[in-house]
């Protein structure tokens, strides 16, 4: 072989050489690229686990209570945890420092407690609203077919106490109607008015369109033109206080989702 041949050959390796070397370096970081995307895939589909407290207006029991079997069922390892009551209580627990990663309240007024106190992580939503409702004993044998029939001397009235939204959205509703009630007790929920009837201690209560239609055929239910001035707004929020941050996030997205959405309208409740 000629020495011009042989330098020929050794450049033509060298240059078969580099090309070697860049194609290993590209692979190398193409497949550092891939890792790092599966990676970040990865971090963002992090599984949920451990309880997740939610403080909610008692109103909203049995649709929260369906949910939470659904968050469940999307999410193994969860475990949802309900405190429902009135939304004055939940609040003022909050703001004393009760543990709860999430609180669905049956006004803004309530949810304003805790936003005031700086006790919600994030800003509340409005998820649905919600209208009120006669409720009676099965046949209505009081014949109330209007809220001014609630008036009637010798009918026995139950409302929810003024300080709970229920009670407030009572008291717009009268008001409205330019009318005024001496109830036979005020109750701290509406869960509570809502019960002296099916336990057949009062004649009525104003209660929500929803807690009528969840009693089923334990009360009979009277609407009232009044309701439409008295419409209260559900707002919802993740709270400070909480130890799941990423669970509570996950569960307002589950309410507020068209899945969400369907449990509540089922329920009774209307759109936000």
């Amino acid at each position: 072989m000629t020495n011009r041949s042989v330098r020929r050959t050794r450049r033509t390796l060298r240059l078969a050489g580099a090309g070697t070397a860049a194609l290993l370096a590209l692979t190398a970081c193409s497949s550092s690229g891939g890792s790092s995307t599966a990676a970040s895939d990865k971090s963002s589909s992090t599984k949920l686990s451990g309880t997740l407290t939610v403080f909610a207006a008692a109103s909203l029991k049995e649709s929260f209570t369906a949910l939470g079997r659904q968050f469940e069922k999307q999410h193994p390892g969860t475990r949802v945890s309900f405190n429902f009551a009135g939304s004055d209580a939940l609040a003022a627990s909050i703001t004393s420092g009760a543990p709860a990663d999430v609180f669905a309240a049956a006004s803004p007024k309530t949810m304003a407690v805790v936003t005031n106190g700086k006790d919600a992580a994030g800003s509340p939503v409005t998820f649905v609203r919600n209208r009120l409702e006669i409720a009676t004993m099965p046949g209505n044998p009081g014949h109330v077919s209007s809220l001014k029939d609630l008036t009637r001397p010798g009918l026995k009235v139950v409302l929810c106490d003024r300080s709970v939204p229920c009670g407030a959205a009572a008291q717009k509703a009268l008001a409205a109607g330019g009318l005024k009630l001496t109830p036979v007790s005020y109750e701290q929920d509406v869960k509570a008015a809502l019960n002296k009837v099916e336990l057949r201690e009062a004649d009525a209560a104003v209660v929500y369109t929803t807690d009528v239609k969840a009693a089923g055929g334990k009360v009979e239910g009277v609407e009232f033109p009044e309701s439409a001035d008295a419409i209260n707004d559900y707002p919802i929020a993740p709270l400070k206080n909480g130890q799941n941050a990423a669970a509570a996030k996950a569960f307002i997205g589950l309410v507020r989702s068209a899945q969400g959405q369907k449990v509540l309208g089922e329920a009774g409740f209307l759109e936000p």
